[in-house]
């Protein structure tokens, strides 16, 4: 009975994960520390692919659903994914020359300034504005790919927040067409660091799977809202997840201090 209830809340969390994640990302604010309070003695390698592994099913499912009412900028996707590709692995990586605790400091600030810009300019990606010419556009998409896919791979946190954020202020996109662009790179981040864990470390596949299968329902439940209320709802709730997890990290370095 007690393992049934173990997996119920997991079920939930990963529920809830996939819905958040579908709108603007930030699910493993709930998915990761779910992880960790079940399996406290377990090697945390080992539940970060766990996590992958439910959260990858679920992105790629919001994906599509966005995919079938929003058009997606492709020219900025695609070199966009395929440098997070190569980010995500090399950040995974780097994990073993540098404790990841080092950045909370840092971002916890970069959260912060995003948080208060778009607080500030109330019009910020309510209407797309993108311009410029393809080969520039493909350059800077491809930059924020390989910076964030390797954020991604090492730290984590605010991942889907940051992509969002950028692909508004540099190629001007609308929050909508922003985030489908945002879940096409975490597809591919999320593939790197499955396939890094896998090689590297034990993974929870069982686990997972189960995770994964409730992440999808989530995903499937906040893409349509999502595509349902448009671009000032996504913005209310990226605003909700860059504070909270700003509440996280420096929850964290206190608990550090």
């Amino acid at each position: 009975m007690e393992l049934e209830f173990l997996f119920l809340m997991l079920g939930l969390a990963a529920f809830f994960a996939g819905f958040v994640d579908a709108v603007v990302g930030g699910g493993g604010l709930i998915q990761i520390p779910a992880l960790f309070a079940a399996y406290p003695g377990t090697a945390p390698a080992t539940l970060f692919g766990t996590n992958k592994v439910a959260s990858i099913v679920g992105t790629t499912s919001a994906a599509v659903q966005y995919a079938r009412r929003v058009s997606i900028p492709w020219h900025a996707a695609l070199p966009g994914a395929m440098a997070a590709l190569v980010g995500a692995w090399y950040g995974a990586k780097a994990v073993a020359y540098l404790p990841p605790e080092v950045l909370r400091p840092l971002i916890l600030l970069l959260l912060i300034a995003v948080a208060a810009y778009t607080f500030a300019r109330k019009d910020l990606g309510q209407h797309s504005r993108e311009h410029g010419a393809p080969a520039r556009t493909m350059a800077i998409s491809g930059g924020i790919g390989l910076v964030i896919g390797f954020y991604d791979g090492f730290f984590g946190p605010g991942t889907g927040s940051f992509l969002i954020f950028l692909f508004i202020r540099l190629l001007g996109m609308d929050f909508l067409r922003a985030s489908v662009t945002a879940k096409i790179l975490n597809v591919a981040t999320n593939l790197a660091a499955i396939s890094f864990f896998a090689l590297n470390v034990e993974v929870l596949w069982k686990l997972g799977l189960l995770m994964a299968l409730c992440n999808l329902a989530g995903a499937v439940t906040g893409s349509r809202m999502a595509l349902k209320h448009g671009t000032a709802f996504v913005r209310r709730m990226f605003l909700v997840v860059v504070s909270a997890l700003i509440l996280k990290l420096s929850y964290d370095l206190l608990l550090g201090a």
